[in-house]
């Protein structure tokens, strides 16, 4: 039997894939380029990841020990290139081709070509298509100073001395206003509803993600009531800095939406570099009315107001995917007759987004092979409006939190369809070890290759190390402590180097 052929849009088990690329490389989200192009993401010079490396990483391909914790964009595209390289995985993608239509019609250099394909994954990302809802500024016909989307910003070089508002504090949002204060006479942080700002590095330095996603925690979370938790993280980010005091105060509990990641806000705010504003009522040619009535004089906007999901290879075909994204587990659209399209990493993770879009993806090819079937139609619609009427119970609306999933909850729940979640009974009993660090210790992906399809040799070396790699990239110097003894110990002995016997110089 030939094997299947399988489309992949967007850069085992007897499958051939065939990766179509628009652009001239691999990287998505990690690829900077100075000019945008349609369809692509916009990256920033200086956006570095918001999850740590171990959280991040494939799960059968650890990022280097010497790389940071938290990966520069120029970074995470030096670990794609090295995860492409050490899987020969260059030669099934082609590149500088776009996909007109899924069933599959391709160009490149202007002429089209049709495949025929068993299976079609769709990864194209959601950071591509920026969504700038200028309906909702009355007057920003008539501002005559510049404004543009974080989609289309770089660096601050064009702010200099200029008064800036920046529109929306997701994490984007943060970052750019925390940049442009570097450079701007002010910049002014207009938000509607508040955050919850949280910082890369938690408690003993560690990094946030590694020390809060842990299967013991997870464990404790759903045994405690939602207003405990709640109390306990506002208290929590609130002892770093009082989110009221910082006119950051919430108008939503810590559970109930996205948190934004910023390890600068706060610090450029306390200078007054960062002045917090509530939404914007309207511009003016030269000024911005917030809802408070005050009014400041400004000279940019940036639009920091997310993005929208986009396939336009899909939007002629309702038959496929409805009006509300509809897909089981955000992967499969539940009316095709047979399950030959996937959606790869479209949705909202509290945590990392490559190792759900793996595990996703390993999902997939079991189902396109044949080797793990799907519930019916029926089955599917009915899970899919569970999980809507749960979203909508437990969050705010909005377009940020109609995909959102818990890291640890939907990894498990994807890994037991495939049959890769870890066994901790069994470990526990064979393994104490490692079922130590797998129930205490950071939830990170390796976890998914202990057993099952896909099973990784280095799977447990992997885990049983990772403390390693998050504290080389840490100890770049040579610390000593010394140890000062009290009064009347200058009458004990002295060894060698003039020290007391148990005077200790530790490294």
């Amino acid at each position: 039997m030939s094997a299947k052929k399988i489309a992949v849009i967007g850069a085992g088990e007897g499958l051939e894939p065939v990766c179509f690329e628009r652009d001239n490389d691999i990287g998505g989200c990690g690829d900077m380029k100075e000019i945008p192009e349609s369809g692509s993401p916009g990256i920033y010079k200086s956006l570095t990841c918001n999850t740590s490396k171990e959280m991040t990483a494939f799960s059968d391909y650890p990022a280097p020990d010497n790389y940071p914790n938290y990966m520069h964009n120029s970074k995470m595209m030096d670990y794609l290139r090295l995860y492409a390289t050490y899987f020969g995985l260059i030669k099934h993608i082609q590149f500088l081709t776009k996909v007109c239509s899924w069933d599959v019609v391709v160009e490149t250099d202007g002429k089209q070509k049709t495949y025929v394909f068993d299976g079609v994954m769709i990864c194209s990302g959601h950071y591509t298509e920026k969504y700038l809802p200028l309906q909702d500024f009355a007057g920003i016909t008539k501002f005559r100073g510049k404004y543009l989307h974080s989609w289309e910003y770089k660096n601050p070089d064009n702010f200099v001395g200029k008064r800036v508002v920046v529109v929306g504090i997701g994490n984007s949002g943060a970052d750019v206003a925390g940049e442009i204060s570097r450079v701007a006479e002010q910049v002014f942080l207009s938000t509607r509803r508040g955050a919850w700002v949280w910082n890369r590095v938690w408690d003993n330095g560690n990094p946030m993600d590694i020390t809060l996603f842990t299967r013991y925690n997870r464990i404790i979370q759903k045994f405690y009531p939602t207003f405990l938790i709640n109390r306990w993280a506002e208290d929590k980010l609130n002892a770093r800095f009082n989110h009221a005091n910082y006119g950051l105060q919430a108008t939503h509990r810590f559970l109930s939406h996205q948190s934004t990641v910023s390890d600068d806000l706060p610090n450029r705010i306390i200078i007054g570099k960062v002045l917090m504003k509530p939404n914007v009522k309207e511009f003016t040619e030269t000024s911005a009315i917030l809802e408070d009535g005050t009014e400041e004089s400004i000279d940019a906007i940036v639009f920091a107001t997310g993005y929208t999901f986009s396939f336009p290879f899909l939007e002629d075909d309702l038959a496929i995917l409805d009006s509300r994204h509809s897909m089981f587990k955000f992967v499969f659209p539940p009316q095709l007759e047979k399950p030959t399209l996937a959606f790869i990493g479209i949705l909202q993770p509290v945590g990392a987004t490559i190792p759900i879009s793996e595990l996703q993806s390993r999902w997939v090819v079991r189902v396109f092979a044949g080797l793990e079937k799907l519930p019916s139609e029926n089955d599917m619609m009915a899970n899919i409006n569970r999980r809507r009427r749960k979203m909508a119970k437990e969050f705010v609306n909005s377009p940020r939190d109609i995909h959102r999933v818990q890291y640890i909850d939907y990894m498990d729940e994807t890994a037991s369809d495939l049959g890769v979640k870890p066994n901790l009974f069994s470990l526990l009993l064979w393994d104490t070890k490692l079922a130590k660090e797998i129930f205490f210790g950071p939830c990170t992906p390796y976890q998914y290759r202990l057993q099952g399809p896909g099973k990784w040799a280095g799977a447990r070396t992997a885990i049983l190390t990772q403390r390693d790699r998050i504290f080389k990239p840490l100890r770049t110097r040579s610390t000593f402590m010394i140890v000062i003894l009290t009064a009347g110990s200058s009458a004990l002995p002295q060894n060698r180097m003039g020290l007391h016997p148990f005077v200790k110089l530790r490294n």
